[in-house]
């Protein structure tokens, strides 16, 4: 169970995923803690957590604000992920047991449940998962690691890609294509599909750059 910070450390992130806390914005710790009718200890807590996870900075002078991220390093972020996780998904596909499968089918299959979910977030919650089945997969504990530091990082750009239209829909059937590459024990094709899965170039790019001014505009 989530304790009380993790839960603070979520709903923040939310907002600044959603445009609702822009980049640069001041974190007051005061005002944060009256907003969420709590003390001001599990708030620091939180922001904490968001600091180690890259999502917030703390500047001297002026507190915790929430960090700027060009477009340039964006990409190259996304570039980096892209390409541990074709890692992970090279040795899955040779080192997962059958257990494994397992675990990674039921995660699948959870995703094709909320494919269609009201919610679109209830489709990037059980992504999650299923990628952390994929780095575990992997039984590389420094490589399971390194990617779920930046996955965490990359959290709200992920969670944001998925309300551009058709995104959803399109990301299970490149699941599905992983899936069955890593049981398979396709390993170089599990890497390669999970790379362009990943990957945020050309069309995606533009369509990501263009959800986050627009919800700019509105949370203006």
């Amino acid at each position: 169970m989530k304790n009380r910070s993790e839960m603070l450390r979520e709903a923040i992130e939310e907002k600044i995923a959603i445009g609702k806390l822009k980049p640069g914005h001041h974190l007051d710790e005061t005002e944060l803690a009256k907003e969420f009718g709590v003390s001001r200890t599990p708030i620091r807590e939180a922001l904490i957590q968001l600091a180690s996870m890259g999502i917030i900075e703390v500047r001297p002078r002026r507190g915790a604000v929430v960090a700027e991220i060009s477009p340039h390093k964006l990409v190259e972020m996304f570039e980096v992920m892209s390409e541990i996780e074709a890692m992970c998904a090279r040795l899955a596909a040779r080192r997962m047991s059958p257990a494994d499968h397992t675990e990674l089918l039921a995660a699948h299959h959870a995703c094709e449940a909320a494919r269609n979910a009201p919610d679109p977030d209830e489709y990037f919650y059980r992504g999650e998962v299923f990628h952390d089945c994929i780095y575990a997969g992997s039984h590389n504990a420094f490589l399971i690691e390194q990617a779920r530091t930046l996955h965490r990082r990359l959290r709200p750009y992920r969670r944001l890609q998925l309300r551009v239209r058709g995104r959803i829909s399109t990301s299970f059937s490149e699941h599905d294509a992983v899936v069955n590459a890593i049981i398979e024990g396709k390993s170089d094709v599990a890497g390669e599909l999970l790379r362009d899965h990943i990957m945020i170039q050309g069309q995606r790019f533009t369509d990501l750059i263009a959800s986050l001014s627009r919800i700019s505009t509105q949370a203006a």
